[in-house]
């Protein structure tokens, strides 16, 4: 609120109640200071509820986030330009370690969401973004073309002689969790090829270059009837915290917080349990 000045104490009383009544209009019809551009995502009543509320928020956002995300993030990037018109959120998907290397390398992003907490913590230890809040989790599944052609049931299947299984690269984080269940179960794969991102792998089930990939529960889901699904229970040793943070050369402060908090409260977090998301 902005200060109102006092008036002297020569003036008359007419004067003192004529110069109060004015101040008290004025402080009821002045706006709201702005929002720092230091403070947490979150705070305030506009990013509370990821909606403009009183400060009217407008301009471009520019949103880094996982491949796996892809679904999830338009419902709600179209989400919160409908509640803030005059907003416009750019997405880019893609690997999150291939985010990672566009954002240090100077790309313009506002915001980047992360598949695991390993790729956010590289840009962490270079200052490149605020502090991350962890917003989801997800867990691997065994995707297949429809019908199963492989009769593909367990993780070991993966490995059998003649199976042509695709999986992420490992810098990739759904790759690394496929490492550490490989670990884990002591099951050594030998996949035909390794992908820069989950969509790319699920890409090449569906079409029936391959006989079963490695991707999340949420890709199955979002993918309908071009695959099905194979849960196994070893997937649960390796389960991907999905973090998000404002860019630390973002000059859109303000629509980044409100983004972050969108997809961090209740309405956001519904739109990724929708899509087959895991609570933080």
């Amino acid at each position: 609120m902005r200060p109102v000045r006092k008036n002297s104490a020569g003036l008359s009383a007419v004067m003192l109640l004529t110069a109060g009544l004015l101040a008290a209009a004025l402080s009821a019809c002045a706006p709201g200071a702005p929002g720092g551009t230091g403070g947490a995502p979150g705070t305030g009543n506009a990013a509370a509820s990821g909606t403009s509320g009183g400060s009217r928020l407008s301009g471009k956002l520019t949103v880094f986030a996982a491949a796996s995300l892809k679904s999830a993030f338009t419902r709600l990037a179209d989400e919160f330009e409908r509640r803030n018109p005059g907003t416009e959120v750019v997405l880019s998907f893609a690997g999150s370690s291939d985010l990672v290397t566009q954002i240090s390398q100077g790309a313009p992003a506002d915001v980047f969401a992360s598949a695991d907490s390993k790729n956010m913590a590289k840009l962490q230890e270079a200052s490149l973004v605020g502090d991350p809040i962890n917003f989801a989790t997800n867990t691997l599944e065994i995707a297949v073309p429809p019908g199963n052609p492989a009769s593909i049931s367990t993780f070991a299947d993966l490995a059998r002689p003649g199976v042509k299984a695709v999986v992420c690269a490992s810098q990739v984080p759904c790759g690394a969790a496929a490492d550490r269940i490989e670990k884990a179960t002591g099951t050594a794969l030998k996949p035909v090829s390794e992908e820069s991102s989950v969509t790319d792998v699920l890409g090449k089930v569906a079409s029936g270059e391959a006989d079963a990939g490695l991707v999340y529960v949420t890709d199955v889901k979002n993918a309908g009837d071009k695959v099905e699904g194979i849960p196994f229970p070893e997937a649960s040793q390796a389960v991907n915290t999905y973090p998000v943070a404002a860019v630390g050369t973002t000059r859109n402060r303000e629509l980044a917080a409100a983004f972050i908090s969108l997809v961090t409260g209740s309405d956001g977090q519904k739109t990724l349990a929708d899509a087959g998301f895991g609570a933080p």
